[in-house]
């Protein structure tokens, strides 16, 4: 509950609420251009406050000759479908689709505080209802959901000290985007083979854009990737360049993602309560999945088949309700049902993660279309998911690139959970007015949380 003192009010009242739109794909003058454009997937796989990427482009002409629309800075962007209620900021102007709702603050709301207000607003109601806040958001949900609102002065004050949690968090996203745009390069735009073999290169490349051609690879690299391609429909998966596995490169293969990894099922947890006298564990479901470790998580005993036990760094991917895939960083736990822990024996953790990401929309958007109650993928939907499987001398390099970058992105996290931890109790405290703002106050809660040299961080915080 909101402190006393502080009005209680719906965010519909506090905010323009406008939805996205979609240029019409048949028309390439629309595509690839200067202006940013995301879908569900952009919010979903955003891991900050800010969303500096997305996978498309629009043009002007895009923009102006459909329902797509700009919207500026600090816009609010919320998902309706898909991973529902995946949210995140705008720190530019930028265009995204019709499954996302834009939420503009009006002036006597600062929108960074309206940010952390509506995330503290969906935790709470999503611990209520197990993982989703509702089958689909529309414009009505957002007269349903209430926040306080306390003067603009300490409510910009609450912005602010949370802002500078997450400026320190967002910097570990800069990892990530490096391993992913190597293995996007590498193994889904095929750009040093497109160089090597003189063919087109693909439209939304860098390269292309710029109307150059140069790979930014040392030569002996390179020469590691073949000089051209050939039909993907020897491997039985359609033919033509113009498809995501029309061809592939000479010499690489197609598989599916249950030939490259093995995807565990959890189990029925409710069968292995925590019994007296033995350790017991959190349980993690999809719930905590998106959220993390609660006071609601549910407990098992330790005592299950090794291969259920989840620990820092295993990649896991809910394959019903929100479709989800993450690396754990939430110390050790009991995998439940509903949850896949994926690993490999044969390929490096970071393949299997980027290529079931790859598939990600594709499968939930599938999960939409089975839903009654609640949507969900079938392991044949994992044989029906192709990639790209490189020869072993591109492989050895990419993995000697990229896994440097995905396991101190996991390190990282371990470090910034810290981070994370304190941005949310002071969140949930802040917000809902239990704490106000002494500095003194914070800088203790800094210190229990385990942050470093807390009194510093209250100083640059500005408290």
């Amino acid at each position: 509950m909101a402190n006393e003192d502080w009005n209680m009010i719906s965010v519909s009242q506090i905010c323009d609420i406008l939805i996205g739109g979609t240029p019409k794909r048949a028309e390439a003058s629309y595509w690839v251009g200067g202006i940013k454009w995301a879908s569900a997937r952009d919010v979903a796989l955003c891991r900050s406050r800010h969303m500096r990427e997305t996978e498309e482009t629009i043009t002007q002409k895009g923009l102006e000759e459909s329902a797509a629309k700009l919207f500026g800075k600090n816009t609010i962007v919320i998902t309706a479908r898909g991973t529902v209620g995946a949210m995140c900021m705008l720190p530019e102007p930028m265009s995204f689709n019709q499954t996302c709702y834009g939420l503009v603050a009006k002036p006597q709301v600062d929108p960074e505080y309206l940010y952390y207000a509506l995330k503290a607003a969906l935790t709470r109601i999503m611990s209520l209802t197990y993982g989703t806040v509702f089958e689909t958001i529309t414009i009505k949900s957002f007269d349903k959901i209430e926040v306080p609102l306390p003067a603009l002065t300490e409510h910009r004050a609450i912005a602010h000290i949370l802002g500078s949690l997450d400026d320190e968090i967002e910097l570990n996203e800069t990892l990530d985007a490096m391993a992913r745009a190597i293995f996007k390069s590498w193994f889904i735009d095929f750009l040093p083979v497109c160089v090597r073999a003189k063919a087109d290169l693909p439209a939304a490349s860098p390269a292309a854009q710029a109307g150059g051609r140069p790979t930014g690879l040392p030569d002996d690299i390179a020469a590691l990737f073949p000089d051209s391609f050939e039909p993907a429909c020897r491997y039985g998966h359609g033919a033509g360049r113009d498809s995501e596995m029309g061809e592939i490169p000479k010499g690489w293969e197609v598989k599916s993602l249950n030939q490259i990894a093995d995807y565990l099922n959890g189990l029925a947890c409710q069968k292995y309560p925590p019994e007296e006298g033995k350790t017991s564990l959190p349980v993690i479901k999809i719930r905590e999945l998106r959220q993390g470790i609660t006071e609601n998580t549910d407990k098992a005993t330790s005592d299950v088949p090794a291969s259920y036990i989840v620990n820092d760094g295993d990649v896991l991917f809910s394959w019903s309700g929100s479709l989800l895939i993450d690396i754990w960083t939430q110390s050790k736990c009991v995998l439940n049902q509903h949850l896949f822990k994926v690993t490999s024996e044969s390929y490096p953790k970071w393949f299997y993660y980027y290529w079931t990401d790859r598939h990600l929309t594709d499968f939930q958007r599938i999960a939409v279309y089975k839903a009654t109650t609640m949507g969900y993928i079938k392991r044949h939907h994992l044989a029906d998911a192709k990639c790209c499987v490189a020869d072993d001398g591109v492989m050895k390099i990419a993995d000697e690139e990229i896994t440097p970058l995905f396991m101190l992105r996991i390190q990282n996290e371990l470090e910034v959970k810290k981070l994370a931890t304190l941005r949310d109790t002071l969140r949930s405290k802040l917000i809902s007015g239990d704490l106000r703002l002494p500095a003194a106050a914070i800088k203790d809660l800094a210190a229990q949380t385990g942050v470093p040299d807390a009194e510093k961080f209250v100083e640059e915080a500005g408290v």
